[in-house]
């Protein structure tokens, strides 16, 4: 295994943890998950966006930094390997949609003083579902403050996320996970297993999942 530290990116309700967790136990790799639920803004800012967005971007932002640079300094003897459901950069994409113009400047300006802090991924796992596929695992994973997202909420982040995965630098899987199940369908697990393991993987690959 050449990658140290694998990222996995996409939209809201695509699966990232899932195969996070999956991804960690197959390669016997240290987990970083985000903790997400901790954000006490979190649901606050569904029911009422405009008024917390700055507070739970700049939370979300916080507590990531803090993990991640936790990373330089933490050795780990008994992991070569790093799996996270998440990229730093994800704090400016999900501000850009979500903050208007004047706070998203002062807040490029605390994440481009944090970012070069923190430890980078040597490949990143992008995996891409139509909207209408996130709508059903948000249903189906029922988490209350989610289940009035809208669409347009979802295609604005998609979209954000697709112009940032084709000029990002990071070595790069495209996964089209619109048909993908990784609990019900080891295939899928096992054909993302086999493009990593894969040395003479371009800077950005396509997969699509059987």
């Amino acid at each position: 295994m050449s990658y140290k530290f694998i990222a996995i990116e996409g939209n809201i309700g695509v699966g990232k943890t899932t195969l996070a967790n999956m991804l960690a136990e197959s390669l016997g790799a240290r987990l970083v998950l985000e903790e997400f639920a901790e954000n006490p803004f979190l649901a606050k800012f569904y029911e009422n966006p405009g008024q917390y967005a700055f507070s739970v971007e700049l939370f979300f932002m916080a507590e990531r930094f803090k993990q991640l640079k936790d990373l330089l300094v933490q050795q780990d003897l008994f992991h070569a390997t790093t799996v996270s459901d998440y990229l730093f950069t994800k704090c400016l994409l999900f501000a850009k949609v979500n903050l208007p113009e004047d706070e998203f400047q002062l807040y490029k300006r605390l994440f481009e003083m944090m970012q070069p802090q923190i430890l980078q991924p040597d490949l990143l796992i992008y995996l891409h579902a139509p909207v209408s596929k996130l709508q059903e695992n948000i249903k189906k994973r029922n988490r209350l403050y989610e289940l009035n997202i809208q669409n347009d909420y979802l295609f604005n982040i998609q979209q954000t996320y697709t112009q940032y995965i084709k000029h990002q630098p990071i070595k790069t899987l495209y996964i089209d996970a619109s048909n993908a199940d990784f609990i019900d369908n080891p295939q899928h697990l096992k054909v993302i297993l086999n493009a990593i393991e894969n040395e003479n993987v371009e800077s950005q690959h396509y997969i699509s999942l059987p």
